[in-house]
């Protein structure tokens, strides 16, 4: 194992992508060897000391490839330090007085993998980039209720801030 450090994502929208970009650039500005690999085309963890795991929230959940991920390399996560983070448009709501339910959404990534540290970030909302017409849809609305507004909400001081505390954590 080398102390190269593996930074994936599963992403729809490229939000996701974004947040992996920073974090990966972060602890390449501490030192650290990282790789940035989309979920799917991971085939091993082996040449990582540690991994840093991140999904876009569909319907309150990690997106199936990277829950698909997990399971594939569970022992190998478990060998090794694990942190995960997520981007949710629900972080968004309320002035951040959803966090506490947001961190919920983790649960099923607790259960298979023992996490170091976790990230909750904001995404973007680009509707014309939504992959179903009933994701569209159902997003317009919650747009013209106010639930939402269109337009990047990632917050990148606290991505790069969360990052730069992930030596502290084992990495």
């Amino acid at each position: 194992m080398s102390d190269r450090i593996l930074v994936t994502y599963a992403s729809r929208t490229g939000s996701t992508i974004g947040v992996a970009q920073a974090i990966a650039a972060v602890l390449t500005e501490k030192g650290f060897q990282v790789d940035v690999i989309p979920m799917p085309a991971v085939k091993e963890i082996s040449p990582y000391k540690a991994v840093v795991a991140g999904s876009a929230i569909h319907s309150g959940a990690w997106l199936p490839e990277a829950m698909a991920f997990l399971q594939t390399h569970k022992s190998a996560l478990n060998q090794r330090p694990f942190a995960a983070f997520l981007v949710c448009m629900t972080m968004v709501m309320g002035g951040g007085k959803y966090r506490n339910h947001v961190s919920t959404f983790l649960q099923p990534v607790r259960s298979l993998v023992k996490t170091r540290s976790e990230g909750l970030f904001a995404g973007a909302l680009n509707i014309a980039a939504l992959p179903s017409l009933s994701d569209r849809i159902k997003f317009r609305l919650s747009v013209l209720f106010g639930i939402w507004k269109e337009g990047d909400h990632r917050d990148w001081n606290a991505i790069r801030a969360w990052a730069a505390e992930l030596p502290n954590n084992g990495f």
